[in-house]
């Protein structure tokens, strides 16, 4: 079913939304991880004080800078509200993915193939979930990487098999909104767990 009016939102890239936006959406967890976890594994992200993961994720982003060539993802909006964000970016750039057991399972692929984008991890806003947002996320975050280039894009998302699963476990997305944007599964290498691929 398709999303009312109302419902659907405006994206943009996440230089072009402001850092007191971004603040907004990354509740939880993820007000602790500031999306940095996948990008520097965890050997790299532990040891991080939070102060020290918000300055990179704030550099990375480059929030508030819409002159800016890079970014690291996209920020959707409901009329003026920041309600969603979704981390998307050369798939070698993302340290946890590359030394994560998950995408590798049963492929032979190079790691360092920057034409190979990823979607790691997304995340709506307390107050906005349960409203389809997810899979206008994963369709932005297509659009974004093909925009620059991406020959392909994956993402690694959960079979909730009818579990309740929390937000900061469900960050890697469902894999309904993956299927709804055109990905493929391309392997099931745990019980809960897909790797999905969109080839451009």
């Amino acid at each position: 079913m398709s999303p009312s009016p109302q419902d659907v939102l405006r994206f943009v890239p996440a230089n072009e939304a402001s850092w007191d936006d971004l603040q907004a959406i990354l509740t939880g967890m993820a007000s602790h991880c500031h999306c940095t976890r996948e990008r520097l594994g965890d050997g790299d992200y532990f040891p991080m004080p939070e102060h020290e993961r918000a300055a990179l994720f704030r550099a990375e982003t480059h929030c508030g800078d819409p002159r800016a060539t890079e970014t690291i993802g996209v920020v959707g909006y409901l009329d003026d509200d920041p309600v969603a964000w979704c981390a998307v970016d050369r798939r070698s750039d993302y340290g946890r993915v590359r030394g994560s057991p998950v995408p590798w399972k049963g492929r032979h692929e190079d790691k360092d193939d920057d034409r190979v984008w990823a979607i790691p991890c997304m995340v709506v806003r307390r107050g906005f979930r349960g409203r389809g947002f997810t899979g206008q996320l994963v369709k932005a975050a297509v659009r974004h990487a093909r925009e620059r280039g991406a020959e392909a894009i994956e993402g690694y998302p959960m079979l909730t098999e009818g579990r309740e699963v929390t937000w900061d476990e469900f960050r890697v997305g469902p894999v309904s909104a993956f299927t709804a944007a055109g990905f493929s599964e391309v392997s099931h290498p745990t019980k809960r767990r897909v790797v999905m691929r969109l080839e451009f």
